[in-house]
């Protein structure tokens, strides 16, 4: 099997799975996270238009099952982010961008003997959503993060 067919394959696996989630509570908000569609796409796009590599998309799929884990066990932010970000919201019927305060939140696990850091987004003050899922890094001395690369490895 081909490394795009492996893709193809996780990628519809865990669309089904994603769409069987809708919300998990979070010890450290005291509140729900939303699993939405922004947080699958961000899987695949880094930005709109702009596809992440094909190795990437697979290690993040490949973990996705870890997150709602994550974000229910999760009683200490590990990091958190305040920005401004262009956002598109519907506006008299019509999609735009607007820039909007984001805040992201960073929760590190390890499961299964993997380091895993779930990030959450929140839009100004509206509902917090499942953002995004980082799979093992290290750093190097320059402290750059270094992932583990190659759609067949199996860490």
């Amino acid at each position: 099997m081909s490394d795009e067919e492996k893709l193809k394959k996780m990628k519809e696996e865990m669309e089904i799975y994603y769409k069987t989630l809708i919300e998990a509570y979070c010890p450290y908000f005291k509140g729900q996270v939303s699993f939405n569609q922004k947080g699958f796409e961000h899987i695949e796009f880094k930005k709109r238009n702009s596809k992440r590599l094909q190795e990437d998309q697979y290690r993040r799929f490949r973990i996705l099952k870890y997150a709602p884990i994550i974000i229910s066990s999760s009683h200490t932010l590990q990091g958190k982010r305040n920005g401004r970000s262009f956002e598109l919201v519907k506006n008299n019927s019509r999609w735009e961008y607007v820039l909007k305060d984001v805040t992201y939140f960073e929760f590190i696990a390890i499961l299964d003997s993997k380091r895993i850091r779930v990030v959450i987004k929140q839009i100004e003050n509206g509902n917090k959503f499942f953002w995004s899922i980082i799979p093992y890094w290290k750093t190097n001395k320059d402290n750059d993060r270094i992932l583990h690369s190659g759609i067949g490895d199996e860490e």
